[in-house]
């Protein structure tokens, strides 16, 4: 017998905010979560949640390392590591959160006109599965992370 979907709360049923701040189902039907560390997750799901429309953020690092609660080095390999992946763009101090890469809008654009940079030649991206394998794992990360355990 196939179970039916009922709202729990229709008084709480969410709508599109003014600020556009959706979270894409995509980041996990496609398995780009799965591709990401803690850290690079902590740093998507904050940039679109500020993120404007057109996915702009004009968050400094000093800001997101402390908001975020890591330092430079991290900060910056997370950052590495949504580029590498095509979830981002970067051009200091400007962010842009990106269509996810194989959809409509990502081909109109192409990864240059992105702000994506090609890998060096002969070199392939990485897409190694060294994260946590659920976003229920990322959560205890990051909470283990918080209160400092």
């Amino acid at each position: 017998m196939k179970s039916l979907k009922k709202v729990l709360s229709p008084q709480r049923l969410r709508q599109m905010p003014e600020q556009f701040s959706w979270v894409d189902q995509a980041l996990v039907q496609r398995h780009f979560i799965d591709r990401c560390d803690a850290r690079a997750a902590a740093l998507y799901l904050f940039l679109i949640t500020v993120a404007d429309a057109q996915g702009l953020s004009y968050y400094g690092d000093a800001t997101l390392t402390q908001r975020l609660r890591m330092n430079a080095e991290e900060l910056g390999a997370a950052r590495a590591h949504l580029i590498t992946l095509e979830l981002i763009a970067y051009q200091a101090p400007l962010y842009q959160v990106l269509a996810f890469p194989g959809t409509q809008a990502a081909a109109r654009a192409g990864p240059a006109a992105r702000g994506v940079p090609a890998p060096p030649a002969g070199v392939q991206r990485s897409h190694s599965n060294t994260g946590p394998e659920s976003l229920a794992q990322w959560f205890k990360q990051l909470e283990k992370r918080r209160v400092g355990l």
